[in-house]
């Protein structure tokens, strides 16, 4: 019985120090790519600084991904209003996939969609979706995890400074 609990013990430590190792810390820069999105435009994510970005790696077959989808158009007012720009990458699936998928999920605020070509998925070890990281103005991450409902993710995004006018 000991040896078990030593086991699950230990292995619940792996687990908690690996979840910690996939993710971006608060306050480092995100890890930069550059994707074309579906209508083939090309999307670098770094050409966004000065922006709040939700950057969502997902793929079209995760339930929670749909959930977390589905978040996003319950913020979708408060989204729009802090001009906050979605980036949903798709990881491992097709175009076809993806479009049909899009067609589910209608947003009113800035976003925009792509395809993984292996850069996001390698840049951020994803082995866990969804994967949600909120990005500052100052092009710094806020919070790297899993889902977040809408309420949250104002929550989040309240914490930032307004920024300046010119």
């Amino acid at each position: 019985m000991k040896k078990v609990l030593l086991s699950l013990s230990l292995l619940l430590v792996a687990l908690l120090v690996s979840t910690h190792a996939w993710a971006v810390d608060p306050g480092a820069e995100p890890p930069d790519f550059q994707l074309k999105d579906l209508d083939g435009v090309p999307f670098k994510l770094s050409d966004h600084k000065g922006e709040l970005i939700i950057l969502k790696l997902a793929t079209t077959w995760c339930p929670t991904c749909l959930q977390q989808s589905n978040e996003f158009t319950q913020g979708a007012e408060y989204l729009k209003e802090k001009n906050v720009r979605l980036v949903e990458v798709y990881l491992q699936d097709s175009e076809k996939m993806v479009k049909e998928y899009k067609n589910k999920i209608k947003y009113d605020f800035p976003h925009h969609t792509m395809i993984d070509d292996g850069q996001a998925l390698k840049a951020y070890n994803v082995y866990l979706i969804p994967r949600v990281i909120l990005i500052d103005r100052n092009f710094k991450v806020l919070r790297d995890g899993n889902i977040l409902t809408a309420g949250q993710i104002k929550a989040e995004f309240e914490k930032v400074p307004v920024a300046r006018q010119p």
